[in-house]
């Protein structure tokens, strides 16, 4: 199997939530808008149960609707196949499968990174998505789980294995 896949897999194990609701959302919300601001990152980003309800949004100076769009399309990626989107994304490229073989639509779905599954620890159920935008979509993720290992204290989620494209 793809290192990067089981990387993946591992934050998913690793990066879970001993409660999560609405107040929870919140604060997680607040702590990523104060570590982007503290990099110096201009992303926005985005906290949504799986019901659709957004529980907490920041899109600062520098995004736009285009953010919103792309943030949308994550979502709908987490929550129907129930893992990252970039975990999605790199699953559908090693079995070579595509968006349409299952009736999707790229103008709905995203195979990028930058959506993330909020699961708690009991259930281990998928209750919501963390969502990013602004970035190369691999850093979009990568931002989440930083943010999700300080969060929640758990340093020892492995980091994905990868380099930013050429320019």
């Amino acid at each position: 199997m793809d290192k990067n896949i089981e990387i993946l897999k591992k934050q998913e194990e690793l990066l879970q939530f001993p409660i999560f609701n609405h107040s929870t959302a919140y604060e997680l919300g607040i702590f990523m808008v104060s570590c982007a601001q503290k990099q110096n990152i201009t992303i926005a980003i985005s906290i949504r149960m799986n019901n659709g309800c957004i529980v907490f949004q920041h899109c600062p100076d520098g995004t736009n609707l285009l953010n919103q769009k792309w943030m949308e399309r994550k979502f709908n990626t987490v929550s129907l196949m129930e893992r990252s989107s970039l975990l999605s994304a790199l699953t559908f490229e090693q079995d070579q499968d595509t968006l349409e073989n299952h009736g999707l639509s790229t103008a709905d779905y995203a195979l990028c990174g930058g959506g993330f599954p909020i699961r708690v620890k009991e259930s281990n159920a998928v209750l919501g998505t963390i969502i990013a935008s602004n970035l190369y979509h691999i850093a979009d993720h990568e931002f989440i789980i930083d943010c999700l290992k300080d969060f929640l204290h758990c340093p020892e989620a492995p980091d994905v294995l990868y380099t930013l494209p050429d320019k």
